[in-house]
């Protein structure tokens, strides 16, 4: 089974259902297909790759304020979820992707892709990968 590494605090946000998309540069064809969820070891992206993400929420460290204080007071996440720390360099859970759909560029030199997430699970014991994480799809054993 391939591996998607996602950072934190976002692959956590996946795990409880918060975050139902993932938004990727390139299409996928991995549709349908179990994956595992690798909370990889590097955090947010600074600087100028920063500034070429194209969602201000996904260039910022955390996930926007409003987004938490939403799913605090709805009881999803316990307060001060932003301040906690996540496991990195684990397969934390696994999902699937359902649909991978175009977004509008909306000026951007690059597409966008949502790629849908359903069967979410948490995995029951964190594991680390035997062979090396690779930025998106990898074979982690």
């Amino acid at each position: 089974m391939r591996a998607l590494s996602i950072r934190q605090p976002f692959a956590e946000l996946i795990l409880r259902g918060i975050k139902t998309v993932e938004y990727r540069s390139r299409p996928t064809r991995i549709i349908g297909e179990p994956f595992y969820i690798y909370a990889s070891k590097s955090g947010p992206r600074s600087g100028a790759a920063r500034q070429k993400i194209w969602s201000r929420d996904l260039a910022e460290g955390q996930p926007p304020a409003w987004l938490l204080e939403l799913a605090e007071q709805v009881r999803l996440i316990e307060p001060e979820f932003n301040q906690r720390i996540f496991p990195t360099g684990v397969i934390v859970g696994q999902a699937v992707i359902e649909r991978c759909v175009p977004l509008a560029a909306h000026g951007l030199a690059a597409p966008q892709y949502a790629w849908h997430l359903t069967h979410v699970e948490r995995a029951g014991q964190l594991r680390k990968p035997m062979r090396m994480p690779q930025p998106v799809w990898f074979s982690p054993f």
